[in-house]
């Protein structure tokens, strides 16, 4: 009840899962690189990752809720935030007290949520089906065929691109903002903020750069 009922504990969970959802992003990241220069290694990376058990049975149920946990959460927020301003204020602009990205978080959390079951259908889902219900052998050199043949249409290609651009736009705002929220203000601070704004756009360029490689090379 403490996290529902707290202001406080609420945007410190939302910072704290939205933490680990980044590094996250940064070791899938990594392993989809090299889908862009070694097959072989990328087949391998997401063999261990596909077939080991502290992978599968820990690591994956733990991500999928920090997926839910943090979207719920920033939905509870959403929430409770419209319902402090029900009364309006004649001399509040928003533009002049906040930026557009920090203002509409929430729509680009929804953009990136139909990203996040476009992924899902494409790639846990039929892995899911592939292991568990067909009942198909290990295969550890079909990763990359799969990889390589979601980015063949160019409207999901750019489904890809354009989640990714609001998935930058989200990081930029709240991966920096996170620190604050977690009490982090320290003389690291201002350059950890500088390296969050950074990552947010660096990330997110190279998997649009990874979906429009393999869109133009296969």
């Amino acid at each position: 009840m403490g996290i529902i009922s707290s202001s406080i504990a609420r945007k410190v969970a939302m910072a704290l899962s939205g933490l680990f959802l980044v590094l996250f992003l940064g070791q899938h990241f990594t392993i989809n690189l090299t889908s862009t220069f070694s097959p072989e290694t990328f087949n391998e990376f997401s063999h261990f990752m596909g077939t080991n058990f502290l992978v599968q049975a820990i690591l994956q149920p733990v991500l999928i809720f920090g997926v839910i946990f943090h979207f719920v959460m920033g939905f509870i927020l959403e929430i409770r935030n419209r319902s402090a301003r029900q009364i309006s204020y004649v001399s509040y602009k928003g533009s002049a007290n906040s930026s557009w990205v920090s203002r509409n978080m929430i729509y680009s959390g929804v953009v990136i949520l139909a990203f996040l079951g476009l992924h899902f259908y494409d790639f846990w889902f039929p892995e899911i089906a592939y292991k568990y219900i067909e009942g198909n052998p290990a295969d550890a050199t079909r990763y990359y065929g799969e990889l390589v043949e979601k980015f063949h249409s160019p409207v999901r290609t750019g489904l890809y691109v354009l989640s990714f651009v609001f998935l930058a736009l989200h990081l930029y705002h709240g991966f920096a903002s996170s620190f604050q929220s977690v009490g982090f203000n320290n003389k690291y601070a201002t350059g950890l903020k500088k390296f969050a704004k950074v990552y947010a756009i660096a990330i997110p360029a190279g998997f649009i750069f990874i979906a429009l490689f393999h869109h133009f090379n296969h």
